[in-house]
């Protein structure tokens, strides 16, 4: 298995009226590929390039797979000083001059902001104003990571494992932390019954594990993704659990939001005894506690108790008789 030169072209006019012309004629419906185009643009090593990456979504998994693990090694042998931009499509208008023009201007705009980071934000806005205020200098450099938390970036064969644990292609996944690179790593996705899902939680070590859920409930076949956040107490460092604590939320939030895989249920645990398949059904669907209605004081009896009282206020009677 090697990485092989399909064709080449040698440009003709500048690089957006060639684009179309030569990138489209050479995307397959079935096959993924690499392709290098190049700009008009030049840094100090030479022209600039584009990086795109083809990926069609009928392709075959394996395919896919093979491509997501190659990419990297492709950009490091062509030079990464040579790549301008990159693109990612899995159709023809993800990777046209209009997709690449669009991705352009979102890369060039705004990023936006989660509620963590606004809440962050606004932090900062406020401490910064207090200091002005007290003419002292105050760090917020500490209260970044633990409310923002650390966003590590996601190995790519683990971002394919979501993909296709979100077309029900694999039951489960697998991920930790390397600390060392500061990635979050596949580790595998064996195929995993509800049986043997606390054999998968490593008594020593901190994990993230996906787990489609498949179940009946209330007559209807159910599958629901469950994320499980695995942490063994404190046979682990307090380096690891922090770096698993904070690294939670971010991971989650590209899960959830960017790769849309919609996340049931969100679970802590020490240990894999916990999980069993009672325990999952409970926390999957909990149990609804009846209403009570609230005691209601029962009406007196109408016409029995008599003439109301009433004490007159000073100044409206002398002597303070009743009446």
């Amino acid at each position: 298995e090697q990485l092989v030169l399909g064709m080449y072209k040698e440009p003709s006019q500048t690089w957006d009226r060639d684009y179309d012309s030569f990138i489209l004629p050479l995307l397959e419906d079935l096959q993924p590929c690499y392709i290098l185009y190049r700009l008009d643009s030049q840094n100090a090593q030479g022209y600039e390039w584009l990086f795109i990456s083809w990926s069609p979504d009928y392709s075959p998994v394996r395919q896919k797979m093979l491509y997501a693990a190659t990419r990297a090694t492709v950009k490091k042998e062509f030079g990464g000083g040579h790549i301008k931009d990159e693109l990612f499509g899995t159709m023809k208008e993800d990777v046209c001059l209009g997709g690449y023009q669009k991705h352009i201007q979102s890369r060039l705009g705004p990023a936006p902001l989660t509620a963590a980071e606004e809440e962050l934000k606004q932090i900062k806005i406020n401490e910064e104003s207090s200091s002005k205020m007290v003419k002292t200098e105050i760090s917020i450099q500490s209260k970044h990571q633990t409310m923002q938390g650390i966003a590590f970036p996601i190995q790519e064969s683990a971002m394919t494992a979501i993909l296709l644990l979100k077309e029900r292609k694999i039951n489960y996944i697998q991920m930790k932390l390397d600390i060392g690179k500061e990635t979050i790593n596949l580790v595998h996705t064996d195929v995993t019954d509800i049986l043997d899902l606390p054999k998968r939680i490593p008594n020593n070590a901190p994990r993230y594990h996906f787990f489609l859920y498949k179940h009946s409930h209330e007559g209807d076949y159910i599958e629901s993704v469950v994320f499980i956040y695995s942490m063994p107490g404190y046979k682990c460092g307090i380096k690891d659990r922090m770096l698993y604590s904070s690294c939670k939320g971010p991971l989650l939030d590209v899960v959830e939001q960017q790769l849309q895989l919609k996340v049931v249920k969100k679970i802590e645990i020490d240990n894999g005894e916990e999980l069993t398949p009672d325990f999952l059904y409970e926390e999957v669907h909990p149990k609804q506690h009846a209403y009570k209605q609230a005691f209601a004081k029962p009406k007196g009896p109408a016409g029995k108790r008599g003439q109301k009282r009433i004490i007159k206020g000073a100044g409206e009677a002398e002597n303070g008789e009743d009446c």
